[in-house]
């Protein structure tokens, strides 16, 4: 089992920024791939990015590259997105995820947080 809990949510104006945390615990957790999804109410949850524990590889969806970037900090075992000129369709409610695999499809994720709202006003 993994646990997942995500913070730094928050309303933010056009332009500006915000960073997400996502701190993980649980059984080996570090070999799991972790990725940050979003979703709008009415419509389909979409992947932002990914970084894998071990490698700190990352990979982006078209739509945040230059914007947003993922990290991690391994002594903490937290994830983070942060995001930057942040636009109003940018609000949604974002998970993050855990998934042994490499993937931008949301089936393959097998543990979820609770989600943290993020509002973008113009």
């Amino acid at each position: 089992q993994v646990q997942l809990v995500e913070s730094g949510g928050g309303l933010v104006q056009a332009g500006g920024s915000l960073r997400l945390a996502c701190a993980a615990s649980g059984r080996a957790f570090s070999s799991y791939t972790m990725a940050w999804l979003r979703q709008v109410p009415g419509k389909e949850r979409e992947f932002v990015g990914l970084i894998t524990w071990r490698s700190g590889s990352t990979y982006y969806a078209d739509f945040v590259k230059g914007r947003f970037t993922i990290s991690r900090d391994n002594d903490k075992n937290t994830v983070y997105l942060q995001m930057n000129s942040l636009k109003p369709e940018d609000k949604a409610v974002y998970n993050c995820a855990a998934d042994r695999g490499y993937s931008d499809d949301e089936s393959r994720y097998d543990y979820w947080g609770q989600g943290t709202q993020v509002t973008v006003s113009s």
